[in-house]
């Protein structure tokens, strides 16, 4: 069974695993089922790609260009899973030459080749896109050509230790893709994309309800086929469904289950789990720029463009301030029942990178207030029900009430606690906090537009482990309407010490560690975020599902070997 119908109700789909279960073929081998409560993937074009749900499902459907090996997390020559198979560097460093295999085609059977990889370069080279690849084009890449359908040859601006992770753009079937690289961004294949290259192809996407993938038995990252029938990316409204439905085997596989419900998966004899360091963290971000006139962070020459100052948070005392007064150590005991540990800086404490030896920033509420009178918000009236007021703040008219709008995504319980102990512990030292939890991809839209107060989000770190963090700390990742640095954060010091750690001779981690870790305190005294906690990882399988062998960040690094029996 190659390919399967649209799944009408979770009867359908328990009968499609019975009778696919019987069978060890490729192809027949069960349904993959995860929930999602992130809400449907935005958009599923990987030179678009903005979401953790549209990486998911995007991971699926397009093939990777440099292999990694799992057990290492080091890039690899010779992965059978990767388009490249072997490449050369020049002396000097500055171009790699890539060699493809030519036995990969399109799911509409065009071979894949060398002039996809040249397309992707050249619409993200336009800025045309709104991607967030866009720093690569800028900051990172200086020429791609491709002399032939197998070879691709990379110059780089300048030397760099993440070379090989800069070079992995993503590739989209350039054959039908259109000359004019501004109507990528609205193109139907960007939620329909009826022609892929990955394990699975894309079957239906049906809002609200799910992303459907079936097996592509032409894959050629599998020796023996792709094993599973397919996968199905099922949106749940919340995390505790989430769980609930996995505890019933509705869905059979979790990534990331919600913190208060992970001992009763320890103690259920029918679920497999991996538990490992975590690499997703949450933070609170607050806006530097005006809000009300959103700019980007440099001109088409590379001009620094002036951002205007946020009428709260431009005022570097009132960030700290509010670090000062959060409990960070309560927020992970509230909000993530202890299954998370406390950041320094904006690096996991798991990175080689991290700063051991940075202290985090202690709860001291009395600090904070002394901070809040210096920078002229005042307690007028001795009355900590009421916020407080400016006289003689930098950026805000007197008598402005501090107070702001916080936002999360809904649905994510472990946020909304969040939330809820930020604007708790922000109203003892008169701060009215306005928390409000809305649907994800509102959010998104609304950070992107840099037409916020503050937000309360987190990142889940690439792999292999980068502790580079230009695009979200650098004025060229800050873009209105796509970029990643969306708080419109700039200090040339900072872009001085990024550029350093990347292209450090030799690429000595012990000593592109110590670059890092100045520019971590630097962040802890300057905050472009208020840095939270670490969830600690964990994957989770249905013992149903045979092949489940997770790696750190690696979940399904071999899911072409997955089966699904009957319950």
């Amino acid at each position: 069974m190659r390919h399967f119908a649209r799944v009408l109700s979770v009867g359908l789909v328990a009968a499609l695993l019975t009778i696919v279960a019987l069978a060890q073929t490729p192809g027949e081998g069960g349904i993959i089922i995860e929930g999602n409560f992130g809400g449907d993937p935005a958009n599923l074009n990987p030179l678009l790609l903005n979401d953790t749900a549209s990486a998911r499902v995007a991971g699926f459907l397009f093939p990777g260009l440099i292999g990694l090996n799992p057990d290492t997390g080091n890039f690899e020559e010779g992965r059978e899973d990767a388009l490249v198979y072997d490449w050369e560097i020049s002396e000097d460093g500055l171009t790699y030459t890539f060699k493809m295999r030519t036995d990969w085609t399109w799911s509409d059977g065009t071979p894949i080749t060398s002039k996809d990889y040249q397309y992707s370069w050249d619409a993200i080279k336009s800025g045309k896109l709104q991607s967030p690849l866009n720093f690569i084009a800028t900051d990172i890449i200086e020429s791609v050509e491709t002399p032939d359908d197998e070879t691709i040859v990379v110059t780089f601006k300048n030397l760099s230790c993440t070379a090989l992770s800069d070079a992995s753009l993503p590739l989209v079937p350039s054959h039908i893709m259109p000359a004019d690289f501004a109507e990528i961004n609205t193109l139907e294949y960007n939620l329909n994309p009826t022609v892929t290259g990955g394990v699975f192809k894309f079957l239906e996407l049906r809002p609200g309800e799910q992303v459907a993938l079936v097996a592509n038995q032409d894959y050629k990252g599998a020796l023996d086929g792709v094993m599973p029938t397919g996968f199905i990316y099922k949106v749940v409204p919340d995390q505790t469904v989430l769980i609930e439905q996995f505890l019933a085997g509705e869905t059979n596989v979790i990534d990331g289950a919600p913190v208060n419900r992970r001992s009763d998966l320890r103690a259920n004899p029918d679920v497999n789990l991996y538990d490992f360091p975590g690499n997703a963290w949450d933070y609170l971000a607050l806006n530097y720029a005006d809000p009300k006139n959103p700019q980007n962070g440099l001109d088409e020459n590379g001009n620094l463009i002036d951002q205007g100052h946020h009428p709260i948070f431009g005022d570097v005392r009132v960030r700290q301030a509010i670090a000062l007064a959060l409990n960070v150590d309560d927020i992970i005991k509230g909000a993530v029942f202890g299954e998370g540990t406390r950041m320094n800086g904006t690096l996991v404490p798991a990175s080689w990178a991290y700063a051991d030896d940075l202290p985090p920033i202690e709860h001291d509420p009395e600090a904070a207030i002394a901070l809040l009178e210096e920078a002229g918000w005042i307690d007028h009236d001795n009355n900590p029900a009421t916020p407080r007021i400016a006289q003689g703040a930098l950026y805000a008219p007197d008598g402005t009430e501090f107070s702001f709008v916080l936002l999360t995504n809904e649905g994510n319980t472990r946020r909304g606690a969040v939330g809820t102990i930020v604007q708790s512990e922000l109203a003892e030292i008169g701060i009215r906090v306005d928390f409000q939890a809305i649907d994800f991809n509102t959010l998104l839209e609304i950070m992107d537009s840099q037409e916020f107060d503050a937000f309360i989000l987190g990142w889940r770190n690439g792999f292999p482990d980068d502790p580079d963090q230009t695009s979200l700390f650098t004025s060229s990742g800050d873009v209105v309407g796509s970029g990643n640095n969306n708080v419109s954060y700039n200090n040339p010091r900072v872009n001085e010490l990024m550029e350093k750690a990347r292209i450090y001779p030799g690429c000595d981690p012990v000593e592109r560690a110590k670059i890092y870790a100045e520019i971590q305190a630097i962040f802890q005294e300057e905050l472009p975020y208020i840095p939270l906690y670490v969830i600690n990882g964990q994957y989770g399988a249905r013992n149903t599902v045979e092949g489940f062998d997770p790696r750190p960040s690696l979940l399904y690094w071999n899911v072409d070997t997955w089966t699904v029996r009957a319950p």
